[in-house]
C-alpha cells in the first residue's frame, strides 16, 4: 500500500501519469473517498495518459463511458445492484480493456478478485488529497511498488 499527498492538481495528473505506466489489459481499479476529492479528475489524467484524445467527461449520469478498451464506471447513482446487470457490467469487468470505477465499494459484492483500490480523501488544504493506492493481490502491490 502506498500513499501519496497531492498539494495540487499538477501533482494530481502527474500521480495519474504514473499510474497509467503501470497499467495494464484486463485492469481493474476501483476508486473510493471523499466526495468532490478528485476521483474523476484522477481518472481523466490516467485516461489521457493511456492516448484518449477525445473529450472525457464524468460517467456520473451515464453511468459508464466507454473509450475504446478503457471504461469508466461512476456507480454513485446506482439504486439497486441489478442495474449492474442491466448494464452487462460483467462486458466491462472481466474484458481485455482496462475498467475504472468510481464508488466501487457501493458495488463491492461484483469486483474482480485481483484489482487496484484507489482512496481518495481531501487534505489539510484546499487542493491537497491524499490518495492511498493498493492492490487486492500480492502481483499488483509488487507492480505499484515498482512505479510508485
Amino acid at each position: 500500500m502506498k500513499t501519496i499527498v497531492c498539494n495540487n492538481e499538477l501533482e494530481t495528473q502527474v500521480l495519474g501519469q504514473k499510474i497509467a505506466s503501470f497499467l495494464k489489459a484486463g485492469d481493474f481499479i476501483g476508486l473510493n473517498g471523499d466526495l468532490g476529492a478528485g476521483k474523476t479528475f484522477l481518472c481523466r489524467s490516467i485516461i489521457k495518459s493511456l492516448g484518449v484524445t477525445s473529450d472525457i467527461t464524468s460517467p456520473s449520469y451515464t453511468i459508464l463511458n466507454d473509450y475504446g478498451n478503457l471504461y469508466h464506471f461512476d456507480v454513485y447513482r446506482i439504486n439497486d445492484i441489478e442495474e449492474m446487470y442491466e448494464i452487462g457490467y460483467e462486458d466491462y469487468f472481466f474484458s481485455d480493456g482496462i475498467c475504472f470505477v468510481e464508488w466501487s465499494d457501493e458495488i463491492q459484492s461484483l469486483l474482480p478478485e485481483a484489482y487496484i483500490r484507489i482512496e481518495m480523501n481531501l487534505g489539510e488544504s484546499i487542493h491537497q488529497r491524499v490518495v492511498t493506492l493498493q492492490g487486492t493481490t500480492k502481483a499488483l502491490e509488487e507492480r505499484l511498488d515498482a512505479v510508485l
